[in-house]
């Protein structure tokens, strides 16, 4: 026993067992204002307020009446929802469980499935007007490669976005550094009337992360055609 009366190995036994990396996370994670937030007001990550800061600077609930939630786990984004939009349908899929949500429809499935987007669809009985994704590949530890895998899910689901949107619908999804990428970026200014990128105060100042906010859905070029 020490002079303090503290066991000298006890900072040591509370990691053993545990990589360096996890030892900084769970340090991060017990000294983090948000987390300790979202546990005092019921959220269920801290994700759930950086879409709050994203819809009181764009307004995306505003009005919404079906939402569409990519990788909904744990839930906090569709809380959000939810909350700020009580009478809108929504409707999420993951890969991970999902405790329920009162009313949200989960579906626990990989989104990149070629039955996926059709679930989604079906569950909410018409075309969303906002469409979220805070989805990110496992990452791998080589920043280029998790770049580029998380880009791919991005890409799949502006497609998504793109062929069920309402008219002048929205969406938002989960970008890394940089930003979108040149040619997805393109798209979405292409059928979006405003493309612009924020990182929310709520969104860690060491993370890469940054979001991409498409509002303003032109509508596809089928249902052009059919309105002519």
């Amino acid at each position: 026993m020490s002079r303090s009366g503290k066991n000298p190995n006890e900072r040591l036994k509370t990691a053993k067992g545990r990589s360096a990396s996890s030892v900084r996370w769970l340090s991060r994670q017990l000294n983090d204002p948000y987390v300790k937030q979202a546990r005092a007001e019921g959220w269920r990550s801290r994700a759930a307020f950086k879409l709050i800061d994203l819809d009181e600077k764009f307004g995306l609930l505003r009005g919404a009446k079906r939402v569409v939630d990519l990788g909904i786990a744990p839930g906090g984004w569709s809380q959000v929802v939810r909350k700020k939009a009580p009478a809108a349908a929504v409707v999420g899929i993951d890969l991970l469980p999902t405790d329920p949500i009162e009313g949200v429809t989960i579906f626990e499935m990989d989104f990149m499935a070629d039955e996926a987007p059709q679930a989604l669809t079906d569950a909410l009985d018409g075309p969303p007007d906002l469409v979220i994704s805070d989805m990110a590949a496992n990452t791998v530890g080589h920043k280029q490669t998790d770049h580029l895998r998380t880009m791919g899910l991005v890409e799949t689901a502006v497609d998504f976005a793109i062929q069920t949107l309402a008219p002048g619908g929205a969406f938002v999804a989960k970008v890394f550094a940089g930003g979108t990428d040149g040619e997805l970026l393109t798209i979405l200014k292409k059928n979006f009337t405003t493309v612009k990128h924020a990182k929310p105060p709520s969104s860690r100042k060491d993370s890469s992360e940054w979001y991409v906010i498409a509002q303003g859905f032109k509508g596809r070029a089928d249902e052009a055609a059919q309105d002519s």
